[in-house]
């Protein structure tokens, strides 16, 4: 399978360093570039790349915005994954990042084989959290808390017991193999289970899962227990 890549930056320098790399790669094709976020938009309606590569800070309209309406425009199984990146390993840009529907963040200074590692996680619809950044997401939700509910009711009662067991591990950041070790069931279970959780609760990815699970108070960060 192809991974169709759209890599958005203000610098021209980035856009043609990334889209080099990513050209070494037989199964990535990068559609497309622009230079900032309104473009970033535009590109994504006409070409419909699987992944964008989205810098956070661009003229015109930044990362975070653009991450916003792009995600506006698709239905979720439809969505481009896009991944965050920055040269600012800021706290804000994480949670705020996350929270507008990107599904991963890096760092431009990362290798061109975590690059690649990267782009072919979130194609997958894996989340791409960085631990060092997965204890800052966890953290932000800690200091901000749970969104209020009636705690009364399940945070996702379109779920069966069992999806909502399966949301709550890949809260705590468990893959599907550890699922199935925890649970005492075979891996592709596993997959079924997660599919039917992120199809019932119209979610792109397992990203958007943990911060679901943390914003509907289903998952409650250690420090707040």
């Amino acid at each position: 399978m192809t991974v169709r890549v759209a890599v958005v930056d203000d610098q021209e320098v980035v856009r043609v360093a990334f889209g080099a790399l990513l050209a070494t790669q037989p199964d990535f094709a990068v559609v497309g570039t622009a230079a900032d976020g309104a473009a970033a938009v535009a590109l994504c309606r006409q070409a419909r790349p699987d992944v964008v590569l989205m810098d956070v800070r661009m003229p015109v309209m930044d990362g975070i915005e653009a991450t916003r309406r792009i995600v506006a425009l698709f239905e979720p199984e439809a969505c481009p994954r896009i991944v965050m990146l920055t040269t600012f390993d800021l706290d804000e840009h994480v949670y705020d990042a996350l929270g507008a529907g990107a599904s991963g963040f890096l760092l431009k200074d990362t290798s061109a084989e975590h690059l690649f590692d990267a782009v072919r996680v979130v194609a997958e619809g894996e989340a791409l959290l960085a631990p060092s950044v997965t204890r800052r997401l966890i953290g932000e939700f800690a200091r901000q808390g749970p969104r209020p509910h009636d705690a009364a009711a399940p945070a996702f009662p379109a779920l069966t017991p069992r999806e909502t067991e399966i949301l709550r591990l890949i809260a705590e950041g468990l893959s599907n193999p550890e699922i199935a070790a925890r649970l005492v069931v075979g891996e592709e279970t596993v997959k079924t289970h997660v599919s039917r959780v992120l199809a019932k609760l119209g979610l792109r990815d397992r990203t958007q899962a943990v911060v679901a699970a943390y914003e509907s108070g289903l998952v409650v960060p250690r420090g707040r227990r």
